[in-house]
């Protein structure tokens, strides 16, 4: 008696994986994770004695989600090809497919379009990153235009010994301060770049104590709306919460 596909799957993944029948497909539950924990899910197409594993365009819009553009720029376009070609897989009308050819491991085909899920979705950290960087430096542009005194990025060891690096040490005639630039375009990712701030300040809290001690400000890129109150609450206690969309406001602070 010969096995169903999902029994060969089952066989040849282990548990981790879980298989249901979704309008003529096998669709495949990985144990893979998009960054935000949303779980990856590919289908299996079997038509004309062909069989095509394909995330359905699901990637993609998962990356769409997370982006102040829905365009993505030519950088963002070669790094997919560059996935598509290390993995093997296609990309065609915003999906990720392969093909199962004859006496291909179908197992493996499937590991192979969930890496390649898995690659897609990381083109988001360096999106990410971009953004941060871009707010950072407009922040600096304005210190500048201020005449605030300012050193970008210095190391500092907390007390855990673990290195951190504030985006801004400044230096104003009445006090210092640390500045950590909280900037996404994620609601989801908006809590983890909070928790981050939270843990550094956390950790650098002696910094803040005796007659020249520091002051942390958390500066928010709030240009977005993806910010929680309890995003702000849980700084507030650590730091002087400060908003880029009221410049004038984070100077002040600065300069108190």
């Amino acid at each position: 008696m010969s096995l169903s596909t999902s029994e060969v799957l089952g066989e040849k993944l282990g548990s981790l994986f879980s298989y249901s029948q979704v309008n003529g497909f096998t669709r495949i539950r990985t144990p893979f994770l998009y960054p935000d924990g949303d779980v990856i899910d590919l289908f299996l197409q079997e038509k004309n004695e062909s069989m095509t594993v394909t995330d359905l365009g699901e990637t993609m819009r998962w990356l769409r989600a997370q982006c102040i553009s829905p365009r993505r720029s030519p950088k963002q376009r070669a790094l997919i090809e560059d996935v598509c070609l290390n993995h093997g897989i296609e990309f065609f009308r915003g999906m990720l497919l392969t093909r199962v050819k004859p006496g291909n491991n179908l197992a493996a085909v499937v590991m192979r379009a969930a890496q390649g899920c898995l690659r897609v979705a990381d083109i988001w950290f360096t999106m990410r990153t971009r953004s941060v960087e871009s707010v950072t430096d407009e922040v600096e542009v304005f210190l500048s235009e201020k005449e605030v005194g300012f050193e970008r990025s210095p190391p500092l060891v907390g007390r855990s010994g673990r290195t951190w690096r504030p985006d801004f040490h400044t230096r104003t005639p009445k006090r210092s301060s640390l500045v950590c630039v909280l900037s996404t375009g994620s609601r989801a990712a908006a809590k983890n770049v909070t928790e981050h701030v939270l843990a550094s300040w956390y950790d650098l809290n002696n910094l803040s104590i005796g007659p020249e001690g520091l002051q942390f400000v958390s500066l928010f890129d709030d240009t977005m709306d993806v910010w929680s109150d309890q995003d702000f609450n849980l700084l507030k206690d650590l730091s002087v919460i400060t908003r880029w969309s009221q410049p004038d406001g984070f100077i002040e602070a600065l300069a108190a």
